[in-house]
């Protein structure tokens, strides 16, 4: 195994083909195959809910709901595990850790059927918890292998070939489904539970680059104590006190919290709202509803463009404003989707803001950062904050649609939490340089 130096082009690409392995997950399991398979079992059985602890649930309240613990659990835990490996000095050891069990959990998601709920809900649950857990550990790793200045370069460079491998297998995938006889398979459910396994043999077979080249870490020289279990925490508590002293960035957090819940929320009920509530008529449902998961894929690169030319000349504050106000009429008017065209037009639509409100919040947030080298534990803290908005988002997203029957009310109301967002973000001064210059 080489023992290459910090900064090393070998190491540097090795860390960033993490991307090429694992974005297959959330592009085909939580954005397009796996939703259209969900839709389509419950859809055969005749039935929308599913009996969970002797209450009735409906089909798309309970993915809602699995989606929502699972980001409970990483949010919580992933404090607790970045301390302890820190101590251990075995990061890698880890991050394939929750690899293999996120992949795993994919090949398993093959054997998902209503009449094993515990084990066809756990293969799902404990995929999201190895994707975003591992995620932990490999974002950790980007100032161990990079300097200052090579790391803007090579985070893109892994968000690049994510974006290149995930949507390469999603179109294998697409094949295979579109025209299961070409490939020697009997229909296509069965072709969307072979891209599962493709799913989790892709993830872990090229993961093993990255980890053969990764550095294992250096091992602390004394006992195990509670500093080193609770040090995720206590640099959270930390990050905390300094906001209390940082008016701008307090208030902007604020409003981050509110508005990334119903973004993300959006973004992983899109395909289920699509499968469930769009009238297809004799337009294929499934070749559609992943065509307009490649369509946002490709629009967001250009949103994310666009908005960094918008906040170049009117101030990343003054964007973002915009963009809530745009993302709450996309949501009134989702409540109005009905056809097919429609709905490709709202995911245009989504696709266009949903880059450019992920980049400009996470750039807006570092330009408020104060003077400190520990860049690391505040951004530990946001990626904390986006995980609960989340678990927050997920379940009243669940809740509304258990309660009204309709993902069509549940998507309405998430327009409110970007109108909140956007009253919130008023709120941050915008006299700040930093925000009103790129």
């Amino acid at each position: 195994m080489p023992n290459l130096e910090k900064g090393n082009p070998k190491l540097l690409n090795a860390w960033a083909f993490y991307d090429w392995a694992n974005s297959v997950y959330s592009l085909v399991i939580a954005s397009a195959v796996f939703p259209i398979f969900y839709e389509m079992i419950f859809k055969e059985s005749g039935k929308n809910y599913v009996m969970f602890l002797g209450y009735k649930c409906k089909d798309t309240a309970m993915i809602s709901f699995v989606t929502a613990f699972a980001f409970l659990i990483v949010a919580i835990f992933s404090p607790f595990l970045s301390g302890i490996s820190d101590y251990l000095g075995n990061k890698k050891a880890f991050m394939r850790f929750f690899c293999y069990l996120g992949g795993l959990s994919c090949i398993g998601l093959f054997w998902f059927n209503l009449d094993n709920l515990f084990f066809s809900y756990a293969a799902y649950f404990f995929g999201l918890i190895g994707f975003w857990s591992s995620l932990v550990f490999y974002n950790s790793y980007l100032p161990d292998i990079a300097f200052p200045e090579q790391q803007d370069k090579v985070s893109a460079r892994g968000f690049s070939m994510g974006y290149i491998g995930s949507t390469l297998l999603l179109i294998i995938n697409l094949a295979m489904v579109m025209f299961p006889d070409t490939f020697g398979i009997e229909s296509p459910k069965m072709a969307m539970r072979i891209s599962f396994l493709m799913v989790g043999i892709w993830w872990i077979g090229f993961s093993h680059v990255t980890y053969y080249y990764l550095p294992k870490g250096n091992r602390n020289n004394v006992p195990l104590t509670k500093d080193f279990i609770f040090k995720g925490f206590h640099e959270l508590k930390n990050v905390w006190k300094q906001l209390q002293q940082n008016e701008a960035l307090k208030r902007y957090l604020n409003s981050y919290f509110v508005f990334i819940m119903a973004v993300q929320t959006v973004m992983l009920v899109a395909t289920y709202f699509g499968a469930t509530e769009v009238t297809w008529g004799e337009t294929d449902k499934t070749m559609g509803l992943i065509i307009s998961i490649l369509l946002i894929q490709l629009v967001a690169v250009i949103g994310a463009f666009l908005t960094s030319r918008a906040s170049a000349k009117f101030g990343n504050i003054n964007t973002l404003i915009f963009l809530n106000a745009f993302w709450a009429i996309l949501c009134a008017f989702a409540y109005f989707v009905h056809t097919p065209v429609q709905f490709y037009a709202t995911a245009g639509f989504v696709g266009l803001v949903m880059g450019g409100i992920q980049s400009l919040a996470r750039s807006t947030y570092s330009k408020l950062l104060p003077e400190t080298d520990d860049t690391a534990s505040f951004f530990s803290f946001y990626d904390v904050t986006e995980k609960v908005g989340i678990v927050i988002g997920m379940s009243i997203y669940g809740i509304i649609d258990q309660v009204t029957g309709s993902m069509r009310n549940a998507i309405v109301f998430l327009g409110v939490f970007f109108i909140v967002g956007l009253l919130l973000l008023l709120r941050v001064p915008k006299n700040n340089f930093a925000l009103n210059k790129k």
